[in-house]
């Protein structure tokens, strides 16, 4: 059914020339069809990424990126949204791991931001809380800061103008990152999903067994152990809604 696409993937071949196979694949089908494709396409690509996750461990950090935005963009044309989410997670954390000793790959607060925002949006509430931790951080670092009464940081001002427009920029932008956090913790708190970030750190810690790469360990064995464990916390939660609704409960 798609084995041009499955052919160029098995060859390694991750660039846009793939991308307008699969896309030509896809809009080619009837609505049935379709369906059908995709899934056989999301259960192919899930497979096949932990191999490719795996290939590309001795690779720089720049063919690292290049591959995960093919698999990001990948899942995100096939549908599946955890494991797109889950790779987009990995690319970020893996800019930032590195951003140490290259500063290029540091990820600007706004992307924080704006993945953040998906991740809510898609009912990952502990993890987007997380993420906007890592805004906030991406912030500070932006700027020379100093903590003000509240612990707040903030950019440090001079004597001479101590009310500049870019202070008022920021302080606009940490409230809001501070706001869609709370939004997140309340949402993970209401759905009794509070726990995931603690399972995240214990998983962390217990990732000797998995086949990752030194270099991923960090990044890949993290962020999927993290969403396998939000997919099934958010689908332990539409279950048990299911079931009130259905006065099984």
């Amino acid at each position: 059914m798609f084995e041009p696409f499955r052919s160029l993937v098995l060859n390694r071949r991750f660039g846009d020339e793939t991308l307008r196979v699969l896309e030509s694949i896809l809009v080619s089908k009837d609505v049935k069809s379709s369906i059908e494709v995709r899934s056989a396409l999301r259960q192919f690509m899930r497979s096949e990424s932990f191999s490719i996750l795996q290939e590309i461990s001795q690779k720089t950090v720049a063919e690292k990126l290049l591959v995960l935005e093919f698999l990001v963009r990948t899942f995100a044309l096939v549908g599946d949204v955890e494991n797109c989410l889950a790779l987009r997670y990995e690319a970020l954390l893996l800019r930032d791991l590195k951003s140490a000793t290259q500063q290029w790959l540091k990820v600007p607060h706004l992307e924080w931001f704006n993945f953040a925002q998906q991740l809510l949006d898609n009912g990952f509430y502990s993890i987007a809380a997380k993420v906007c931790e890592n805004a906030l951080s991406s912030l500070k670092w932006k700027s020379a800061e100093q903590p003000t009464a509240d612990g707040v940081f903030s950019e440090r001002i001079s004597s001479e103008d101590p009310k500049t427009d870019k202070v008022t920029e920021n302080e606009q932008v940490i409230e809001k990152i501070k706001r869609l956090k709370e939004c997140a913790m309340a949402s993970a708190s209401s759905h009794s999903v509070q726990t995931q970030t603690a399972d995240y750190m214990n998983k962390r810690l217990k990732q000797k067994s998995m086949v990752c790469s030194p270099v991923l360990k960090k990044t890949t064995c993290v962020a999927s152990t993290l969403f396998r464990n939000g997919i099934k916390k958010r689908n332990e939660r539409k279950l048990n809604e299911s079931r009130s609704l259905l006065g099984l409960s």
